[in-house]
């Protein structure tokens, strides 16, 4: 027989035990074990003297052991030092019914950074666990008891993808199907949000296109892409995470499990570290404030809708609160029409609020980049009863303030 596990911040241990003349006497296993329980180190209990149940207590020589009961929701954030993570974990922990685990391998630059940030501001409410989404066991006992799971872990780069494919596959494609099990198999009536990517649609080359001085235009479609377009994976992480945004939604339909995917456009906003790969937003900010050249692929009239991570946040809240009608659903997010930029439209917008003036070179296109991708938000706002709040040019402001300390802290 073997006891269930228990977390040491929901057990209490007395020591009682003294030797005739006072002293305390030497320790005994149990009270080694009970050390070490204290010292916050988890421990299995198999079948001996000790017998812990919950809300029990009971004596063995001379300790006290008692299980307090633990009120609070388990969720799990994998991928949560990234950016969009240690926002969300933030949001979670503000909530008085959430304790949050932290899972991720920590790969990414600067995400050591986000991650000492969000541990001492969530307190004792969020732990962290160093582990590999391609970790099925390390996965299996992350979810074990989890009542909501969000799945940001993920292989961000289309160039990286391309060098090499197979490490993106295992890592978006299979990472995602060891979790699905992890969650079909250790926490089945749990729910989980997918952070997936409007890359699923491809290069949209068939969407009619009007070029103009700095930026395209769509001619039809105007409200933008909605989730009625055509599946079109290109490139290996379009492939990936598409394959992985499938299984979410087919473990729905299959096993009944409760998912939604999010296929997201641009997300941006404060801890995002951006790179020439990821981030382009903060990537074009970095290089500016620190007088750094760089590199445009494309003709820079290539447009992209921009979401603040608060806004992005409102809406998995949104979904997980009517996860009844949710469940199964696919959502097309981003900033909309509204809150679009070319990136020749955000360095001017950058010159001229922030006197952020990088200087620029132009490369080919990369494999698979759109010219022009614009989220239809008609159904997310209809179901969800969301909308974006931060327009793009206070949520670049903001973004630029935040990445100012830091350039300046480093």
């Amino acid at each position: 027989m073997r006891f269930p596990n228990i977390e040491p911040q929901n057990l209490e241990v007395v020591r009682t035990s003294v030797r005739g003349d006072g002293e305390l006497a030497e320790p005994s296993n149990h009270e080694r074990t009970a050390l070490r329980l204290a010292q916050g180190e988890r421990v299995v209990f198999e079948q001996s003297e000790i017998m812990i149940r919950q809300s029990a207590v009971h004596k063995a020589k001379g300790f006290r052991f008692q299980v307090k009961t633990d009120t609070m929701k388990k969720t799990v954030v994998t991928g949560g030092a990234g950016f969009i993570g240690v926002n969300l974990v933030r949001e979670l922990v503000r909530k008085d019914d959430s304790r949050v685990v932290i899972y991720d391998n920590l790969s990414r630059a600067g995400v050591e950074k986000n991650l000492a940030w969000i541990l001492a501001a969530g307190g004792k409410r969020v732990t962290f666990v160093k582990g590999d989404i391609r970790d099925f066991n390390g996965l299996k006992k992350a979810v074990k008891g989890a009542s909501e799971i969000y799945h940001l872990a993920a292989q961000v780069a289309v160039t990286t993808s391309v060098e090499r494919p197979v490490e993106d596959f295992e890592i978006n494609a299979l990472g995602t199907l060891y979790l699905l099990e992890a969650f079909r198999c250790h926490a089945p009536k749990a729910l989980l949000v997918y952070a997936s990517t409007n890359k699923v649609y491809g290069e949209l080359l068939h969407i009619p296109l009007r070029k103009g001085g700095k930026r395209y235009h769509l001619l039809k479609n105007k409200n933008g892409i909605g989730e009625a377009e055509n599946l079109d994976f290109h490139s290996p992480y379009g492939n990936s995470k598409g394959c992985a945004d499938q299984y979410v939604r087919d473990y729905h339909r299959i096993y009944g499990l409760k998912t939604v995917v999010f296929r997201q456009s641009c997300i941006y906003g404060p801890r995002q570290f951006g790179n020439e790969d990821q981030g382009w937003i903060a990537h074009f900010i970095i290089k500016g404030l620190c007088g750094k050249r760089l590199t445009i692929y494309g003709d820079g009239k290539q447009v992209r809708d921009l979401l603040e991570v608060s806004d992005l946040i409102a809406a998995y809240g949104a979904a997980v609160k009517r996860i009844s009608h949710t469940a199964g659903r696919i959502y097309n997010i981003g900033g909309g029409l509204a809150n679009s930029f070319s990136l020749l439209e955000l360095l001017d917008f950058l010159k001229k609020d922030g006197e952020i003036n990088p200087v620029c070179d132009f490369s080919a296109w990369r494999p698979g980049d759109q010219k022009i991708f614009i989220s239809d938000n008609t159904t997310v706002m209809k179901d969800l009863d969301w909308r974006p709040k931060v327009g793009k040019e206070e949520g670049i402001r903001r973004l630029t303030g935040w990445l100012r300390e830091y350039v300046a802290g480093r």
